[in-house]
């Protein structure tokens, strides 16, 4: 099956000023998330890409128009079920004043069970994006074959939870995995199981080109030699 590159969104003006975004609209990049977008296709560089996949909020598209320039051939499509999760009453305000409600402890230690007032769960929130994830799975391997890597741009719990369900985690150890803005985290799905390649890669990802003699959906004993 396909190979998906998930890239978390560049550093945004709600990022720096501490502030829960979730849908509010109007949350752009900050001079620091620009500068990491600009840097996306040169990281990228080398990796074919069959399809771009991005959450709707301005962020994401932002993150992705530097890559989307330089490579007009790929194709782009928006996907309602990679935005980020629907925090409700809780969208906007300042994260050190949700720090003493007491459903930041349940959220910290056991989101299974965290719906936020107004919004969505925990669980909701992982169910759709894993269902997205599948769906383009198929399309894209449909479309492109077993080989293609897509890409998909999105947020930071969405691609927690997408790597807690590629480990075989439950949910409520999914804060132990931290990704970066504009970080790159990488998924290998096989007909078995998924292999998580790359976690929160802020570097060079020229490894991520296609080479011969790969595992072929097993894992490798001892480790593997790595990239080329």
């Amino acid at each position: 099956m396909a190979t998906l590159i998930l890239v978390r969104h560049g550093r945004s003006t709600a990022n720096t000023a501490g502030v829960l975004a979730g849908w509010t609209p109007g949350i752009a990049l900050d001079e620091r998330g620009a500068a990491q977008a600009a840097a996306l296709p040169g990281r990228l560089a080398g990796v074919p890409l069959a399809a771009v996949v991005s959450s709707p909020l301005q962020r994401c598209q932002e993150t992705l128009r530097p890559l989307l320039d330089s490579r007009p051939e790929v194709p782009v499509h928006s996907e309602d079920r990679i935005g980020e999760c629907h925090y409700g009453d809780w969208s906007g305000r300042k994260l050190a004043e949700l720090s003493d409600d007491p459903l930041m402890e349940v959220v910290q230690q056991h989101p299974s069970a965290a719906a936020f007032p107004g919004g969505e769960s925990m669980r909701a929130m992982q169910a759709r994006a894993v269902e997205a994830v599948r769906d383009w799975n198929a399309r894209v391997d449909k479309e492109h074959g077993e080989d293609a890597v897509y890409l998909m741009c999105s947020h930071g719990d969405i691609i927690k939870s997408l790597v807690a369900d590629a480990l075989g985690m439950h949910l409520d150890l999914f804060q132990r995995i931290h990704v970066d803005p504009c970080s790159v985290t990488v998924v290998r799905y096989t007909r078995l199981r998924p292999y998580v390649v790359r976690l929160g890669d802020t570097g060079d990802l020229s490894g991520l080109a296609p080479r011969e003699n790969t595992s072929g959906g097993t894992g490798v004993v001892g480790g593997g030699a790595g990239a080329p």
